[in-house]
C-alpha cells in the first residue's frame, strides 16, 4: 500500500477487510460505474476534498492504493451496480485511517439511530485519548511551514481557539459533562439544521470565556488602555490575568488578539457547495431535484480534477529543479571542504553517499559540517570529472553565498557548527553502479514522506552528535512537549528538564526550564512534589551554591504567593530541601525571611506546617549567633499557631533543631529555658482574674520538648564525659528507660550520637550520682538549684481548680523524671517536694502547711512524680502520701480540691483504680468522722471511671458501710456517690441495692426532719435524673420529688422552706427536658409543680410566673396527647417567649433557673 494509507491511529484491518477494500477499488474502476468511475479515478481525490496547493501529498501520488476506501464505497453505493458490497466496518476503518473524523462521526450517528452500532466506531469515539493528541499549533510552526498533509481547513475536530473542546483540555475532567454535549447525542437532522443556520450561534463556554478574557485584557494593556483593563479585571475578579495557566486549558498560550485578527482570513475554507448524504435512506425521502443536480456536480468535479492534475504536475517539476540545485550546492560544499583539508595538510576522507542494498530509499543522509547530521533527503551525486574550471569557480561563488545566507537564517546552529571537530571521521555509504539522472533520482526519492519545513520537522531532520547540541535541542523542544503531556504523567519529564537545565549553556533557557519545572503540574500531590524536590536537590548538588541562589531561589520567590496552596507548599518544602546547598549568608537572611513571611501570612495549615519543618532544617545549618532572637520569636509564633498540625511540627522538628543550636551557642540553660519560665511566671501574675491556659500550655509544652536536649547537655558536660569510651561490653539500655519521643529528633540517643554512646554515658551518670556526688557538675547543679525550685514555686501559685494546667504540669514532671532517671528523681526531685509539703502530724494545724496542701503541688507531685516508677515501694509511697493528704485536709477542715484533682488525674488510668480504692478504704475505717466524710465524697469521683465489677465488689459495700455510720453527716455524704451509681451502672441487682438504700433515707422516720439530707437528695435527683435509667426516674425520682414538694408546703421554718424550694425548682427544670408519660404527668409531675408554685407564690412571685407557664404547658400536653407524643421532649422554658410578664422576669433574672445561689439571694431581698 502507498504512503497515503499509513494508519495514524493504529487501527488494524483484518485480511478480510483488506480483500473487501481491493474489491471495492476494482468495482469503482469497472466500466459499469460510468461517470462516477471517471470522477473517482486513480488521480482524483474525493469530491469533497480541496486541493493542497504547492505541496506533495499522499493523495496526489499516482497510485491506485491511495484512493480512500470511503470514496470507493460511496461510489459503489451511488452506482448501484457493484456486485461486491463493501462492509460498513471496512468503510469505518478507512475513514478513521484517513482522518475523516466528522464523516466517521456522521456514519456512527446514523448507525446508532438505525440500531446498527459498529464496535470500531463506538470504541474510537468513546476514547478521549484519540482526541488529546491534537493540540493548538504553536506560533513557531505556523511561521516555519505546514505539515506534510498540506494546509488543512480548520474544522471543529482540530484544537484551535475558536473550536477547542475546553472541558477536555481543562485540568478538572469533571467539568466537561456540564459544559458540552457530545455531538453524537444530537439527532442528525437537528445537527445539520444547526450548522447550516447562520443566525444560530453556540453559546460561549466558560473556558472559552476565560481564554477570551485573558486575550482581551492582554490587548488592553499592550495598547495603553490601563483604566479599561483595571475595570475589566474588577468585573472578572475570579480570574488571574497575569497567568495563562489560570485559564484552565492544557495548551500553550495562543498569539495575541491582533495576531489572531490578522491571521483570521488565512484559515478560512474556500466556499463550495455541499450535499447532504445519508446512509440507508429511502429515495422517496430525498428532495425532488436531488437527482437532477448530480450531472452538474459531476461536471464541476471533472473541472476541479483537471486543475488539480495540472498543479500536481507543476509541483513535481519544481521539486525536481529544487533537488537538482540542492545537489549542486552539496557537491560544491564538499569540494570546498576538500580544498580546506588539503590546505591544512590534514588527511582527507572521501564521503560516499551511496545507499546500501539493505537501506530504505529515504535513508541516505549527507554529512553536515556542524554538530548535526542532516537527513532532509538531499542526495549528493557524483559530478563529472571533466568539469569546466570556470564553471566550477562560478558555482563555488554561488554556493558560498548560499551557505552564508543559510547560516544567517539558522543562527541557533551557527555557534555549534563552528565548534565541530575538523578531523572527525565522515560516514561512508556504498555507491551503486547505476547511471540515473539527478532529476530522476530526486523524483524517485520524493516518494519518501519527509518534511523539514515545520519546526518539528526541522528538529527531527537534524540529529545531534554531541552533548551540548543535545542540550540545545532539548531546550528548544521541551517547552513544546510539556503542555501536551497528560497532567498525571508530567513527573516523568522531571529528569529530562533537570538534566537540560543543569547542562544548558544559555542562562535564559535554563531559567525558562526551571520555570517549567516549578509550574509543571498545576496542583502537585505529595508524590509529585517529592519528585520535584528530589530533582531540585540533585540540581543543587550538581551546579553548586552560586547557581542555586541565582536560578532556583527566584523560582521559589515567584511562587510564594501563588493562589494554589500546593504550589506554595512546594516552595516551603523546597526552602528546607535546598538549605544545605545555599550560601550561608542566604540561608540566614533571604530564606529565613521568606519562611517567616509565609508562616505569618499563609492561610493554609499544610503550608505553614511545611514552613515550620523547613525552619527547623534552617536552624540545623544556621551559624549566625545574631539570629537567636529571631529564632526564639519564630518558635513562639509557631507554638501559637491555631492549627494542631503546625504546633505538632514545631515540637517534632523546630524545637529540637533550635535547642541543638542553642546548645552549641551555650545558652540553652542561660537564655532559652529561663525565658520560657519567665513568661510562665508573668502569666501567673496576670492571671488574678483568669489564667490564660492556652499560653500556659504553649510555654509548658515547649519546655517539655526541651527535656531531652537538657538531659543531653547534662551528659555531655559531666565530669565523666572524657572517660566515656566504647570499650568492652556495653550494658543495653532498658526499653522503658526513656519515654517515647515525639520524633527522632527528641531521642536522646540520636542527640548524643548513638545508642551505644548513650549507654556508656548513662552508666557513668548513675555511678556519679550514687558514689561521687555532683561537685563540679555545673549543668546538673543548675537543674537542681535553679530550674527545679523555680518550677515548684510556680506550681504552688496557681489555682488547683484549673484542671488543664494541672494535667499539663503532671505530664511535664512525669517526662522530666523519666528522662533524668530514677536515681535523680529519688535523690534530687522528691526531697524538694517533701520539704515543701511537710506532711508530719505535728504540722496538721499549721497554716503554712495546710496552705500548700490546697494548691496544685499535691496532684502534680502525686501524679507527675510518684507514678513515674511503678514498683512496690513506689506504690506504697503514693498510697501513704494520699492517705496523709486526705487525713490532713479533713482534720484541718481545708478544701478538698487538691485531693479531688489527684483522684481525677490518677483515676484516668485504670492501673491506679485498685490503689485509689485502697486509699478510700483507709478513709472508710478511719476513726475520725471527718475523714470518713471525705472518703464518701471521693467515691463519687471514682465511680465514673471504675468498671462495674469493682463497683459491685469494692465501692457499693464501702458506701453501704458508710450509710450506716453513727454520724449523720457521713451518711449524707454517701448520697452523691449513690446517685452517680444510678447514673452510670447498668446491673439491675446493683441498681436495686442502691435504690433500697436511697429509699431508706427518704422513708425512714429518723430522717424525716433531716433538712441537710433532703437538700442533698433533691440536688442529686436533679443532677442524675435526666441521665438515669427511665424506670428509676419514673418509679422513684418523680414520686419522691412530689412527696418532698408536698411536705415543703407544711414547712414552718422559712429559711428551710426557701432552701428546699430552690433545689426543687432546679430539679424540676432539669427533669422537664425528659420524656414523661401521661400517667406520671398527671399523678406526680403536675401535682409536684403545683405544690412548688404554692411555695413560690409566697416567696418569689417572679418564679410563680415561670411555674405557672410550666404547669400550663404540661396541661396542654396532657390534653393533646397525640401532638405531645409526636413532639417528644419539649423544653418548658421556651414557653416564656412572647409573654410580657415572662420577658420582664427573664430580663431581671437572666440564667437564674440554673443557679440556686442567685435564687437564694433573690429570696433574701424579698424578705
Amino acid at each position: 500500500m502507498a504512503a497515503g494509507n499509513v494508519n495514524p491511529f493504529n487501527v488494524s484491518d483484518s485480511e478480510e477487510e483488506a480483500e473487501q477494500r481491493r474489491d471495492g477499488v476494482d468495482t469503482e474502476r469497472s466500466p459499469s460505474d460510468g461517470a462516477q468511475g471517471h470522477i473517482l479515478g486513480p488521480f482524483s481525490p474525493p469530491a469533497y476534498s480541496e486541493p493542497a496547493p504547492l505541496l506533495s501529498s499522499n493523495r496526489t501520488s499516482p497510485n491506485v492504493d491511495g484512493i480512500p476506501a470511503s470514496a470507493a464505497a460511496v461510489a459503489g453505493i451511488g452506482g448501484g451496480g457493484a456486485e461486491t458490497r463493501v462492509s460498513l466496518d471496512a468503510i469505518a476503518a478507512q475513514l478513521l485511517r484517513d482522518q475523516y473524523i466528522l464523516t466517521a462521526l456522521e456514519l456512527h450517528t446514523e448507525l446508532l439511530e438505525a440500531g446498527r452500532e459498529l464496535p470500531r466506531l463506538r470504541d474510537y469515539f468513546s476514547n478521549p485519548g484519540n482526541f488529546e493528541r491534537q493540540s493548538g499549533t504553536p506560533p513557531a510552526s505556523k511561521e516555519q511551514g505546514v505539515g506534510p498533509g498540506g494546509p488543512l481547513n480548520r474544522a471543529g475536530s482540530i484544537s484551535t481557539l475558536d473550536s477547542l473542546d475546553f472541558a477536555r483540555y481543562s485540568d478538572d475532567g469533571n467539568r466537561e459533562s456540564d459544559e458540552r454535549v457530545a455531538e453524537c447525542e444530537i439527532p442528525s437532522q437537528e445537527r445539520k439544521n444547526y450548522k447550516s443556520s447562520p443566525e444560530i450561534q453556540e453559546p460561549i463556554r466558560p473556558l472559552e470565556k476565560r481564554a477570551l478574557n485573558f486575550l482581551v485584557n492582554e490587548y488592553l494593556l499592550k495598547n495603553e488602555y490601563k483604566l479599561t483593563s483595571i475595570t475589566f479585571s474588577d468585573e472578572n475578579d475570579d480570574q488571574d490575568f497575569e497567568l495563562w495557566d489560570d485559564v484552565g486549558l492544557n495548551i500553550p498560550k495562543p498569539p495575541d488578539l491582533l495576531q489572531l485578527y490578522r491571521n483570521c482570513g488565512n484559515s478560512l475554507s474556500l466556499h463550495r457547495e455541499t450535499v447532504d448524504v445519508a446512509v440507508n435512506v429511502d429515495p422517496n425521502d430525498l428532495p425532488g431535484d436531488y437527482f437532477t443536480q448530480e450531472p452538474v456536480l459531476q461536471t464541476e468535479a471533472v473541472q476541479q480534477q483537471e486543475v488539480v492534475q495540472e498543479l500536481e504536475y507543476q509541483i513535481s517539476i519544481l521539486n525536481s529543479e529544487k533537488q537538482s540545485l540542492a545537489e549542486q550546492i552539496k557537491k560544491l560544499q564538499s569540494d570546498i571542504q576538500a580544498l580546506q583539508r588539503k590546505v591544512s595538510s590534514e588527511p582527507t576522507s572521501t564521503v560516499k553517499l551511496i545507499q546500501s542494498k539493505e537501506d530504505t530509499p529515504c535513508g541516505n543522509p549527507p554529512l553536515d559540517n556542524g554538530q548535526y547530521l542532516d537527513i532532509r533527503g538531499v542526495t549528493e551525486m557524483d559530478s563529472s570529472s571533466d568539469a569546466n574550471t570556470t564553471e566550477t569557480s562560478t558555482t563555488t561563488t554561488a554556493a558560498t553565498d548560499c551557505t552564508e545566507s543559510t547560516t544567517t537564517a539558522t543562527q541557533p546552529y551557527s555557534k555549534l557548527k563552528s565548534q565541530s571537530p575538523q578531523g572527525k571521521t565522515s560516514v561512508q555509504f556504498d555507491k551503486p553502479n547505476r547511471k540515473l539522472s539527478p532529476a530522476f533520482h530526486q523524483a524517485l526519492l520524493s516518494f519518501c514522506r519527509m518534511s523539514a519545513d515545520s519546526r518539528l520537522g526541522s528538529e527531527v531532520s537534524r540529529i545531534a552528535d554531541s552533548e551540548q547540541s543535545v542540550m540545545l535541542m532539548l531546550g528548544r523542544c521541551l517547552p513544546h512537549i510539556v503542555p501536551n503531556v497528560l497532567l498525571a504523567k508530567r513527573e516523568e519529564l522531571i529528569p529530562l528538564i533537570l538534566c537540560t537545565a543543569c547542562l544548558h549553556p544559555e542562562p535564559k533557557e535554563r531559567d525558562q526550564l526551571l520555570h517549567i519545572l516549578f509550574n509543571l503540574i498545576k496542583r502537585p500531590d505529595d508524590e509529585q512534589r517529592q519528585m520535584i524536590l528530589t530533582g531540585c536537590v540533585a540540581f543543587a548538588q550538581h551546579v553548586g551554591p552560586t547557581r542555586v541562589e541565582a536560578e532556583l531561589l527566584p523560582q521559589c520567590w515567584e511562587q510564594i504567593n501563588h493562589k494554589y496552596p500546593e504550589r506554595r507548599l512546594l516552595v516551603a518544602e523546597a526552602c528546607g530541601a535546598l538549605a544545605p546547598y545555599l550560601p550561608k549568608e542566604i540561608r540566614s537572611s533571604l530564606v529565613l525571611s521568606m519562611l517567616q513571611q509565609m508562616l505569618a501570612e499563609d492561610k493554609a495549615d499544610m503550608v505553614r506546617e511545611a514552613v515550620v519543618k523547613s525552619l527547623g532544617i534552617i536552624m540545623g545549618y544556621i551559624d549566625d549567633p545574631d539570629k537567636y532572637s529571631q529564632g526564639f520569636e519564630l518558635m513562639l509564633l509557631s507554638l501559637g499557631d491555631p492549627s494542631e498540625r503546625v504546633v505538632s511540627a514545631t515540637h517534632q522538628v523546630f524545637i529540637p533543631a533550635f535547642a541543638a543550636w542553642c546548645t552549641e551557642l551555650g545558652n540553652l540553660q542561660s537564655q532559652l529555658i529561663p525565658s520560657l519560665l519567665t513568661r510562665i511566671e508573668k502569666l501567673l501574675k496576670q492571671g488574678e482574674y483568669g489564667l490564660d491556659e492556652h499560653k500556659l500550655h504553649m510555654y509548658l509544652s515547649a519546655l517539655q520538648s526541651l527535656i531531652p536536649s537538657l538531659f543531653a547537655v547534662l551528659l555531655q558536660n559531666a565530669p565523666f564525659t572524657s572517660r566515656a569510651k566504647l570499650q568492652g561490653d556495653v550494658p543495653p539500655i532498658e526499653v522503658t528507660r526513656f519515654p517515647r519521643p515525639a520524633s527522632p529528633l527528641q531521642d536522646v540517643a540520636i542527640i548524643v550520637g548513638s545508642r551505644e554512646q548513650l549507654a556508656v554515658l548513662l552508666q557513668l551518670h548513675d555511678h556519679q550520682l550514687q558514689h561521687e556526688g555532683t561537685t563540679g557538675w555545673d549543668s546538673l547543679l543548675w537543674v537542681v538549684n535553679q530550674f527545679l525550685p523555680q518550677l515548684i514555686d510556680i506550681i504552688g501559685r496557681f489555682n488547683v481548680a484549673s484542671s488543664t494546667c494541672v494535667h499539663e504540669f503532671c505530664r511535664f514532671f512525669w517526662r522530666f523524671c523519666r528522662t533524668f532517671g530514677k536515681i535523680f528523681t529519688n535523690t534530687k526531685v522528691k526531697p524538694q517536694f517533701q520539704e515543701i509539703l511537710r506532711l508530719s502530724e505535728e504540722n496538721v494545724d499549721a497554716s503554712a502547711g495546710n496552705g500548700i496542701l490546697t494548691k496544685a503541688t499535691v496532684p502534680i507531685y502525686a501524679t507527675g512524680v510518684l507514678t513515674c516508677y511503678n514498683q512496690d515501694e513506689d506504690r506504697k509511697l503514693l498510697v501513704g502520701f494520699l492517705e496523709d493528704v486526705m487525713t490532713t485536709l479533713s482534720l484541718s477542715h481545708a478544701p478538698l480540691d487538691s485531693l479531688k484533682a489527684s483522684f481525677v488525674e490518677l483515676g484516668a488510668n485504670p492501673v491506679y483504680h485498685e490503689l485509689l480504692l485502697t486509699v478510700l478504704w483507709y478513709g472508710v475505717v478511719h476513726t475520725s468522722a471527718l475523714v470518713r466524710c471525705t472518703a464518701a465524697r471521693m467515691f463519687e469521683l471514682l465511680v465514673k471511671g471504675v468498671n462495674e465489677t469493682l463497683v459491685a465488689q469494692r465501692v457499693v459495700p464501702a458506701l453501704i458501710t458508710l450509710s450506716s455510720d453513727p454520724e449523720i453527716s457521713v451518711r449524707i455524704s454517701t448520697i452523691p456517690a449513690f446517685g452517680t451509681i444510678m447514673e452510670t451502672v447498668t446491673q439491675k441487682e446493683l441498681l436495686e441495692r442502691v435504690k433500697m438504700q436511697l429509699a431508706s433515707f427518704l422513708e425512714d422516720p429518723q430522717y424525716q426532719d433531716q433538712h441537710s439530707l433532703h437538700m442533698e437528695i433533691i440536688k442529686t435527683f436533679g443532677r442524675v435524673g435526666p441521665n438515669a435509667e427511665p424506670r428509676f426516674r419514673d418509679e422513684f425520682v418523680l414520686p419522691h420529688l412530689h412527696k418532698l414538694a408536698l411536705c415543703n408546703n407544711q414547712q414552718t421554718v422559712e429559711s428551710k422552706r426557701i432552701d428546699i424550694a430552690t433545689q426543687l425548682f432546679e430539679a424540676y427544670s432539669a427533669l422537664s427536658c425528659c420524656f414523661i408519660s401521661e400517667e406520671l404527668m398527671v399523678n406526680h409531675f403536675l401535682p409536684g409543680l403545683r405544690c412548688l408554685r404554692t411555695d413560690m407564690e409566697q416567696l418569689s412571685p417572679e418564679h410563680e410566673v415561670i411555674l405557672s407557664s410550666m404547669i400550663k404547658e404540661c396541661e396542654i400536653k396532657v390534653e393533646n396527647k397525640g401532638i405531645g407524643e409526636a413532639q417528644g421532649s419539649i423544653s418548658i422554658a421556651a414557653s416564656l417567649v412572647g409573654e410580657d410578664a415572662k420577658t420582664k422576669f427573664l430580663s431581671k433574672m437572666g440564667q437564674l433557673t440554673t443557679s440556686g445561689a442567685m435564687l437564694a439571694n433573690v429570696f433574701q431581698r424579698k424578705k
